[in-house]
């Protein structure tokens, strides 16, 4: 593997770092007990990628089976537990555990654990996933068709909205 090509291309420097303090508040709620602080948007990466904190609760649903197909996302675990779904099986990340899915792979997750989770999530390139965080728990509400196109529009597949089978943890499930 080698680097990229050069998209930058002055013989000196350029003054363009941007420095987000850390909010007091996180930037939404997600369903159920999940909160989100927008790290870095693809706004302000050029498009890049882009990269979310996510605060869970104890015995928390994250996400269900689901796959983009034009994005990568990853995850990395600052503290606690969380189950990931990783296509195949469940597996448990604990702190400093990463997990990459490329675009098109089948993912899940969920804190089943007694504690509180947080972990950051990053999609790469960069895609304006802040709409569907703010938005997902009002579309959930709606009508099927309603709530397929929002995920459709926000490229995220799920598998139970395809007519497949969602794949369930074995012990506690999530609440």
């Amino acid at each position: 593997m080698s680097y990229p090509d050069p998209r930058y291309f002055s013989d000196k420097g350029a003054v363009s770092a941007l420095h987000r303090p850390a909010p007091q508040q996180p930037d939404t709620d997600f369903v159920g007990a999940s909160s989100i602080n927008y790290v870095a948007t693809p706004e302000t990466t050029g498009g890049e990628y882009g990269l979310y904190k996510v605060d869970m609760g104890p015995k928390t649903m994250g996400a269900k089976e689901h796959f983009h197909r034009t994005i990568s996302e990853s995850f990395y675990v600052m503290s606690g537990e969380v189950e990931f779904y990783n296509g195949e099986r469940w597996i448990t990340g604990g702190e400093g555990d990463f997990l990459y899915v490329p675009a098109g792979g089948l993912h899940a997750f969920q804190n089943d654990s007694d504690e509180p989770l947080s972990m950051l999530m990053i999609f790469s390139p960069g895609a304006p996933r802040e709409e569907y965080f703010e938005k997902a728990a009002e579309y959930v509400e709606r009508n099927r068709e309603e709530l397929k196109a929002f995920q459709v529009r926000h490229d995220t597949y799920f598998t139970d909205m395809l007519d497949s089978q969602t794949p369930t943890r074995e012990g506690p499930p999530a609440r």
